[in-house]
């Protein structure tokens, strides 16, 4: 069963790249801060992503978001 293209939203790391108009991701994850966003910033990213994510509601959505924030070396404030 294949699914037909554009279904799916866009990756979280793009949205959370869009945020903080990053280019790439931090090459020195865990050393380095690539770019900073809010926690209202994540929570409408967890909102668009919602439908394609495996979470039951907008708090484990935020916490996937979160995840992939931080391989990219993006933090969240707030």
């Amino acid at each position: 069963m294949t699914s037909s293209p554009g279904l799916k939203t866009p990756p979280a790391t793009w949205y959370l790249k869009q945020a903080t108009g990053l280019k790439s991701g931090s090459k020195l994850v865990g050393r380095e801060v690539a770019g900073k966003i809010t926690q209202a910033q994540l929570r409408e990213i967890a909102e668009k992503k919602m439908k394609d994510l495996n979470a039951n509601d907008i708090e484990a959505a935020m916490q996937i978001v979160l995840g992939s924030a931080r391989s990219i070396g993006i933090e969240v404030k707030g």
